[in-house]
């Protein structure tokens, strides 16, 4: 992928990526999708002989995850990972219906660059709920589980931020620190579209009606992106991060 870099020319593109999954509509076949596209970015990294961590992450009662944060420590992995944020879709045979019947399962993906610091958002103390609470959850194969995990809300926009990795307090304090400041970020960032798009008479986007790719499972074996038409038709391969060609064609149409 290192003949990708030079393509990637947008301001934060050399930062490393944080990964947000979130389980959509589904139920638990939704959270068991959740869990399969973490483990996908986290065998597609292992290939890659790059460096990932999970720092927050909600499992389900039943299974798979609710919502995971990962952070990808690469250089350029944002700019390289950032064409993967958009709303995934599996259909299967369930494997939680007694009946064993096609289920479409639906997960939200968001990359944001990482920052140390960013002079443009301003972020003040007093605006600040900070929690602590103990890590919790069954199996625990993703993080430790501690005492020191952190939450922090920041209370006028209702963005949250958790880590839970780090043993020490401080050190998931800094990461939730810098897990806010990209999700701000993104925040200032949409608010700005969204008054572009006002101003042009345009629709706003919903966040999860945009589809970029779908995994199929059954009747036929296939994965498309819905944006490049790229295909594949071994989805275990995906699933077990071979993901280079749809991150490639996502990137060449820059």
């Amino acid at each position: 992928m290192e003949d990708l870099i030079g393509k990637l020319k947008d301001k934060y593109d050399k930062h490393n990526a944080i990964i947000s999954i979130y389980a959509g509509a589904g139920g638990i076949d939704a959270q068991d999708w959740a869990e399969m596209l973490l483990k996908m970015y986290l065998k597609f990294v292992e290939k890659k002989a790059w460096s990932a961590k999970v720092i927050q992450i909600k499992e389900g009662k039943e299974a798979g995850i609710k919502n995971a944060t990962l952070i990808v420590e690469k250089q350029y992995s944002y700019g390289l990972l950032k064409g993967e944020s958009g709303v995934h879709r599996l259909v299967r045979l369930s494997p939680f219906n007694a009946n064993n019947l096609r289920h479409t399962s639906f997960a939200l993906v968001e990359v944001l660059p990482e920052f140390d610091e960013l002079k443009e958002i301003n972020i003040k103390p007093e605006d600040l709920r900070i929690e602590t609470y103990k890590a919790s959850g069954p199996g625990g194969q993703y993080v430790n589980k501690t005492e020191s995990a952190v939450r922090i809300t920041h209370v006028p926009t209702g963005l949250v931020a958790a880590c839970q990795n780090e043993r020490l307090q401080g050190e998931n304090k800094k990461q939730a620190m810098k897990l806010l400041t990209s999700k701000l970020y993104q925040y200032q960032l949409r608010n700005q579209q969204k008054q572009k798009s006002n101003l042009r008479g345009e629709p706003t986007a919903v966040e999860w009606g945009s589809q970029i790719r779908s995994y199929v499972l059954h009747p036929y074996q296939m994965v498309k992106d819905h944006r490049t038409s790229i295909k594949s038709g071994d989805p275990e391969a995906v699933l077990n991060g071979k993901l280079d060609k749809f991150i490639k064609a996502e990137i060449n149409k820059l």
